[in-house]
């Protein structure tokens, strides 16, 4: 009688293992996937931003600024996405304070405020995917057993924290 629990526990324990090991994929593939979508909203705002700046009421130093802004944005290897995307969130908001730009071109400015606020979501989703991935590989039995394989630690950028506090 014994000996048929032994075999029973082992299939329940390689069950469980592979169960396990399969959430931890499904959350870091989560995380892949909130990114890329923030990516892709990262992206589209630095364009609008070199829309703007090249509209016939902004002054040539606005224009600098935001195109400059926008390029180093859009272009940042990973170590400088932080700054470069909390530079363009920094010159986006002094353009904001122009009530006659704003008021001269309500559409581009409704569809920056609709960005920011798919933004301030898609950070919030990367966070928490961001959260739940690292949380799951504390664990121990992730650990012991290294069942994250050889997937890389999910990362959260320094921008997401200033973005989502600016949003209070």
């Amino acid at each position: 009688m014994t000996y048929i629990w032994i075999p029973l526990l082992l299939l329940f324990g390689i069950w469980y293992l592979t169960f396990s090991a399969t959430r931890l994929d499904r959350l870091h593939h989560r995380a892949e996937t909130s990114w890329a979508n923030l990516d892709a909203i990262l992206q589209r705002r630095a364009a609008l931003a070199i829309d703007i700046a090249h509209l016939p009421k902004i002054d040539p130093a606005t224009n600098l600024l935001l195109t400059a802004a926008a390029h180093q944005a859009r272009e940042a290897d990973i170590a400088d996405r932080s700054e470069a995307e909390s530079g363009l969130t920094g010159a986006l908001t002094v353009l904001r304070d122009d009530a006659e730009i704003v008021a001269s071109y309500p559409e581009l400015f409704q569809e920056l405020d609709t960005l920011t606020e798919r933004l301030r979501i898609a950070i919030a989703l990367h966070v928490e995917a961001v959260s739940a991935a690292r949380a799951r590989r504390e664990k121990l039995i992730y650990r012991i057993f290294k069942l994250a394989g050889h997937a890389p630690l999910p990362v959260k950028y320094a921008f997401e924290d200033d973005s989502l506090s600016s949003s209070q």
